[in-house]
């Protein structure tokens, strides 16, 4: 069936907030974004309210340098973009992976 059997046509889609998403890589700014390699010491994700984690790391991980180097991706909901910026900022720093170097300096 298409959109329009099913009744989605653009004017009865409503909007109810806004989404981002943030890839969280292991992959050094300071280096040009070099990928970074190594053990995760320490992994613990952000969690809460209007927050998605994609993704699976946990401590004791070799990241190797043969694949992709996303680790994780976020994403954040909320009614308002003010809203759903706060939330992705407070989901990037409270999150704690240590052991191998990430873009979210970069993100932040």
């Amino acid at each position: 069936a298409s959109l329009e059997e099913i009744g989605l046509v653009q004017e009865k889609i409503i909007p109810r907030g806004v989404a981002m998403q943030c890839r969280i890589t292991t992959e050094d700014p300071a280096k040009d974004f070099a990928p970074s390699t190594g053990m995760l010491d320490v992994c613990r994700h952000s969690v809460g309210p209007g927050l998605r984690i994609d993704g699976y790391s946990y401590p004791g991980m070799v990241v190797q340098p043969y694949f992709d180097s996303l680790l994780v991706k976020y994403t954040a909901t909320h009614k308002n973009w003010d809203g759903v910026i706060r939330r992705m900022r407070r989901a990037l720093r409270d999150n704690h992976i240590r052991g191998v170097k990430t873009n979210i300096p970069f993100l932040l």
